[in-house]
Formats: C-alpha cells, structure tokens, sequence
C-alpha cells in the first residue's frame, strides 16, 4: 500500500464508518443506507474475498462484522486492512450510480483523515493511501498515468510513495526512477532514438528537444522570460534529483555500516519534484501529439538480445 508501512491504527469512529459501508446500516432503519445492504452470508462472503474468516451464526451483522475488523486492526495485518477498506469502496459496486459510490469514498475519507490515511481514485480502482503522501501534484500524475499504458512509471511511483518513510534512499532512487520512465516511455512512443548514456540527464535532453523545451526556446513576446526561467529550473530539477539519487539513494548499493544520509522530507521533495516534472511531459506530450496512438510495446532497450 503507498506510503503505508506501520501498524494501522483505526479510530473506533473509522470502524464504525466501515461497518455502515459495508453493511449498509441497520435493516430497520428508515435513513437511507450509506453503502450497501449485505444479508449475513454477504458478508461473510464479503469478508472472505478480503482474507478474513466471519461465520454470522445466529448473531447481529453489523457486531459481528465489527468485531471482526476490530480484530484486523489489533493483529496489525495492514495489507487485509487495506483489502477491506478498499472493497468498501470499490467503484464496481456502483456501476450505475457513481455518486453514490463517490460520497462512500468522501464518508470514509472523513474518518481516515484522522487516522492519516485516504482512500484516492486511480482509474477504475480506488486505492488505499498515507495522507502525507497524498499531494496533489502526486495525485494528478497517478490520474494522468491511469489511462495511458506507462506501467513502469506508476510502478516507480508506488514503489517511492511506499518507501518514504521507511527507506528514504530508496524512496530517492525510485523517484529518479520515474523521470527516467517516463522519458524512456516518451522517447520510445515518438520513435526517437536512445542516447547512448542512459542517465536521468541524457534522457531528458533527448525528451526536453523533441518537445520544444529547452530555455532558449521562442515562447510569446509577454511571457518568454517567465517561462525560459521555469525550464531552466526544470533542468536544476532533474540535475537535483539525480545527483541526490547519486549520492543519497541506494542505486548504487550500500557499503557495510551504512548510516542514512537524508530522511522523510528528502525523500518526499524528490518525489514531488519528479512527480511535477513528469506530469509536465507527459501533459506536454499529449498536447503536441494529440493523435498519437500509444503503442503496447515494450521499451527495445529493456529486451534480451535475440
């Protein structure tokens, strides 16, 4: 799960939350159901699709299906957490009515929130989060990945959102990572050739000029200056977040009684840093090549010789 590597801790007011969704409330009751409406064997049926044995027997739904999340929480399983949470909000489920769908997300979000975590659309899907990691621009480049076949850049971004706190060199690393993917991906969908060096800064260069993006660039009379010098950081950019994957990640391996080197807040720089550039050139490339068909294929560079 992004971002998510301690022990989840949920308030009762979460777990409350989750058993109105999932059970979709009390069969008596005259208010409209949050969720969905789930007989006893639903549930179980429920419950089992997301690893957790629940056999109703003559019991009340929603106890029994609160004292079997209340027990997910207290053996600390985040990955069947995650699952649940998840499947309570999952967007198949309200076909047919997607508003409905989208104000179980906003409820249960209102509860997370507190316990730092938030459910977040990604296409079809609807994922589990760690608030902190939830910044906008990050959001933005999952949903603009979603619809596009670039596998390996959303993998680099799971891979550095669920790394930041625990492993921040490779947190680093993977946000680096996701420069790199996104200009390898680009590259191969405009049939450019690869530079010879494969490194964050000989792949962007090769990107930057198929785009029209270097400084020197023409731009509007009004705004030409304004925007060289938005490119140029975008250059400090990428120089940055390599070098800090040099010197502070661990592509290159770690030595016997490595010490960390940065922490959290680096890592999540990195990661929003990379996150804006790509979003950048990938918005920058739909735009000036709105008929292009993507391409299901492989990058050449990335295959076995024959």
């Amino acid at each position: 799960m992004a971002g998510m590597t301690s022990t989840p801790a949920l308030s009762p007011q979460t777990v409350e939350a989750l058993v109105q969704v999932i059970s979709g409330g009390s069969g008596t009751s005259m208010l409209p159901s949050i969720g969905i409406y789930r007989s006893g064997p639903k549930l179980e049926s429920f419950m089992r699709a997301c690893g957790v044995r629940m056999s109703m027997g003559s019991a009340s739904r929603m106890p029994t299906l609160a004292t079997a999340i209340e027990g997910v929480v207290a053996r600390g399983d985040i990955d069947t957490l995650r699952q649940i949470i998840e499947a309570a909000a999952n967007p198949a489920d309200f076909i047919g009515d997607a508003a409905r769908g989208e104000a179980v997300i906003e409820y249960l979000n209102e509860r997370l929130i507190f316990d730092r975590m938030v459910l977040r659309k990604r296409g079809t899907k609807v994922e589990l989060i760690d608030a902190q990691s939830n910044a906008p621009i990050v959001s933005a480049l999952s949903n603009a990945l979603a619809p596009i076949n670039f596998d390996t850049v959303t993998r680099d971004l799971d891979r550095a959102l669920a790394s930041a706190d625990s492993d921040p060199e490779d947190s680093v690393t993977s946000a680096c990572s996701v420069i790199e993917s996104v200009c390898r991906s680009i590259i191969v969908e405009l049939d450019l050739e690869m530079p010879p060096k494969k490194d964050i800064q000989a792949l962007y260069k090769v990107v930057r000029n198929a785009l029209g993006l270097s400084p020197g660039d023409s731009f509007r009379d009004e705004i030409a200056e304004d925007v060289r010098s938005v490119l140029s950081g975008l250059v400090s950019c990428v120089q940055g977040v390599g070098s800090l994957r040099t010197h502070g990640g661990d592509a290159h391996g770690r030595e016997r009684g490595f010490s960390r080197r940065i922490d959290a807040r680096i890592a999540r720089l990195a990661i929003h840093s990379a996150s804006a550039l790509a979003l950048f050139l990938i918005e920058t490339w739909q735009l000036k090549y709105p008929d292009l068909d993507l391409k299901d294929r492989p990058d050449p560079q990335t295959q076995p010789a024959q």
